[in-house]
């Protein structure tokens, strides 16, 4: 017989080693494909290394409390990672409700590509490293080309606010349809393009495919963008 609860048989093999054995020869739950270690395989190990044990040295109180301590750490970190799984749920839903009420109002996300809707105008945010005195805002239509060029003017570090009124050079207003905002400006002697984002408005709110992230449906975009990506929250 094998000497100690520590082996079954003549295998030599540790309780966690065991375990993993144990483990590695169940197969695949037929529905879920998983492969789970449940409480009463803990149980059944333990009990066969009890009984498989040799008598002429039984397993000492030490090892017993070492072996029962392995079992309620493995047990209690399943049970702490379904607690986990519970929370982020939770906590996706509530950041799901939360987001509702952006639904109708403009949000600027990162990128300088933005929609023009009919009748409307474009606003903008630019990037600025450092004051510059005079930004100039370029306005490109979906194909690359050049419909306006705006003087902002002198603009202080930080975040500066931009808008077009949708219309182009000689003043006729432009179909809806997406554009792109560039804008630049001299700093240090040198021309420099600086960072641009727009405004979108929200249509819907989603919930992400079990990754905890809520997502925006923005009027005009193919894809959705993700709420922690949103920068500003706008009017309604």
């Amino acid at each position: 017989m094998a000497g100690g609860i520590n082996n079954v048989g003549q295998s030599g093999l540790s309780y966690v080693d065991q375990l993993k054995a144990l483990q590695g020869n169940k197969k695949p739950d037929e529905t879920t494909g998983k492969q789970d270690l449940k409480q009463e395989d803990f149980l059944s190990l333990l009990t066969k290394q009890l009984a498989q044990q040799d008598p002429f040295k039984p397993v000492g109180n030490d090892q017993m409390i070492a072996q029962m301590a392995s079992f309620a750490t493995v047990d209690g970190i399943g049970k702490m990672n379904n607690q986990f799984d519970t929370l982020n749920a939770s906590m996706t839903s509530n950041q799901a409700l939360q987001a509702s009420s952006l639904v109708g109002r403009d949000v600027l996300v990162p990128g300088a590509a933005g929609v023009k809707q009919a009748d409307a105008g474009m606003a903008a945010m630019v990037k600025l490293p450092q004051s510059v005195e005079n930004v100039f805002v370029r306005i490109e239509n979906e194909a690359g080309q050049l419909v306006r060029t705006l003087e902002a003017g002198a603009k202080p570090a930080g975040d500066s606010r931009v808008e077009w009124d949708g219309k182009d050079e000689n003043g006729n207003p432009l179909p809806a349809g997406k554009y792109k905002v560039k804008a630049s400006g001299l700093m240090d002697g040198e021309n420099k393009e600086f960072d641009v984002s727009t405004y979108a408005n929200v249509n819907s709110v989603l919930l992400g495919k079990g990754d905890g992230n809520v997502l925006l449906n923005l009027a005009g975009f193919t894809s959705p963008v993700r709420l922690a990506e949103v920068l500003e929250v706008g009017k309604a």
